[in-house]
């Protein structure tokens, strides 16, 4: 079985010091991705660096305590990809890919447009951007299982209050028919294929009470090619502990690493 968490940590330091890494310790993934690092490499605890003897790469943004991306591996990668050839995509540290043989697990990281008209504007330029990529992998005859934070969800069951969000980012008409285009594709969302009726929510807002009343939204995605959706046998998001404001998304696939 291959075990693989995402989690978007919203500070890689101050996840660290809610003890995920502990926790991370006990659960022993085999593939740990991880969104918005908030720190530079020298920023990065060395203990974090060479964890675990796992294969660690940090993708940090160029802008300091921004953005950044990272995958940790038991199992050594065959190659590392970190660009996909977009300065801005590449500078802020949104993309990160390890190959194994014939699969390929990605950490990715798309922008929230939530603070304004100009970073929505960022959000679409990604969008447009990375559909004919998503496209091409599918074609490319490669497995993918791509991870992480996509700062969208897609249908009513995947927000708590989704009729007060509909013109609000994340819950956009664009934003929503491009995940339907991703998935009519071809592409397979893990969660929902397991369970197409437990909402799944994965991010809750700091105001109010929003974890505690669990009113949140389900951003976080495995998004696979459709014969690796074949190997998927569980999915979990671990709610117990709070590491951040998205919790730990577990999945566990019918998959041998070599």
């Amino acid at each position: 079985m291959l075990k693989i968490i995402s989690i978007n940590v919203n500070g890689i330091r101050s996840a660290n010091i809610k003890g995920l890494f502990n926790w991370l310790q006990l659960i022993n993934p085999d593939i740990i991705c991880i969104q918005e690092l908030k720190a530079n490499l020298t920023d990065i605890p060395q203990e974090l660096i060479n964890w675990n003897d796992y294969y660690t790469k940090f993708h940090p943004a160029q802008k300091k305590g921004y953005s950044g991306v990272a995958i940790m591996s038991r199992h050594k990668p065959d190659n590392m990809l970190l660009k996909i050839n977009n300065q801005e995509i590449d500078e802020e540290g949104r993309y990160i890919q390890f190959d194994f043989d014939n699969l390929s697990v990605v950490s990715l990281y798309l922008p929230s447009g939530s603070s304004g008209d100009d970073k929505q504007e960022k959000k679409f330029r990604f969008m447009k951007f990375y559909y004919p990529i998503l496209l091409d992998q599918l074609k490319s005859g490669r497995e993918y299982i791509i991870c992480g934070d996509w700062n969208i969800a897609h249908q009513e069951i995947d927000l708590k209050n989704w009729k007060g969000n509909l013109k609000n980012s994340g819950f956009l008409p664009e934003e929503r028919k491009w995940i339907t285009d991703i998935l009519n594709n071809g592409w397979v969302d893990g969660w929902r294929m397991l369970y197409p009726e437990d909402p799944g929510y994965t991010w809750w807002s700091n105001r109010g009470q929003a974890y505690s009343k669990n009113v949140g939204w389900r951003i976080d995605y495995h998004m696979l090619t459709p014969n690796i959706a074949t190997k998927l046998q569980s999915a979990q998001v671990f709610k117990e502990i709070k590491f951040s404001d998205h919790a730990p998304l577990i999945m566990e696939y019918d998959i041998n690493l070599k």
